[in-house]
């Protein structure tokens, strides 16, 4: 997370604007960008291997783009680094030997499927915790990989651990196509460790964060 896309804790990005009513679409083809993305658009997708390609964005598309846009951008260049379409493809709009006529689904076919599905990304744990519940831990302050979880303000910081999850899945491997599991704690920052003084004595920022973001304190 040290991208554009790494946007807690920083100032001077103006107020984030809340519009009235629920609507989770703006546009008819944001409904459709979302059931395309649940139903196998891209097949070698993983979720953290999505979530890098939005963060690899030119700032400049980041901060303007809308959130589905970012998506649609982003699901093009994942399909063209699977191979199943080309840039001459984007260029011309459409692709010369298109695959047959998929079968018809509507964008509540794909909600239903999204309310019976229970994706679970726990691994068997292969070593034991290092972590118990109740330890004092720091964040690192540098992150080798590309892609990770541990947010930018929550970096060389001192916590306490609140739980144990087992293991899951680490996105900052799952981003380059590697399935490793890792112990998942979360873990609770008093408000001034992170903001300063000026923050409230009274606040918690509890964070889950993989084993390898975590050194003794």
């Amino acid at each position: 997370m040290d991208g554009i896309h790494d946007l807690g804790g920083k100032q001077g990005f103006g107020p984030v604007l809340v519009t009235e009513g629920d609507a989770p679409f703006a546009q008819d083809w944001e409904r459709r960008m979302w059931a395309l993305s649940r139903d196998g658009i891209c097949p070698t997708m993983t979720i953290d291997w999505f979530r890098h390609g939005v963060e690899l964005m030119v700032p400049g598309d980041y901060l303007t783009f809308s959130y589905f846009q970012k998506w649609a951008t982003n699901f093009l260049m994942l399909m063209v680094d699977a191979g199943q379409i080309t840039l001459k493809d984007l260029e011309r709009g459409y692709v010369l030997e298109p695959a047959g006529p998929a079968k018809a689904r509507t964008v509540q076919d794909i909600l239903e499927q999204v309310r019976r599905a229970c994706t679970d990304f726990s691994v068997p744990e292969d070593a034991p915790a290092r972590f118990a519940t109740g330890a004092g831990v720091r964040t690192l302050r540098h992150i080798d990989h590309p892609h990770t979880r541990l947010p930018a303000y929550a970096r060389d910081a001192c916590g306490t651990v609140i739980a144990h999850h087992g293991a899951h899945l680490l996105p900052d491997e799952g981003a380059q196509g590697r399935h490793l599991g890792q112990h998942l704690y979360t873990v609770a920052f008093a408000a001034r460790e992170l903001w300063g003084e000026a923050a409230n004595p009274r606040d918690d920022v509890t964070l889950d964060l993989w084993e390898s973001y975590l050194v003794p304190s």
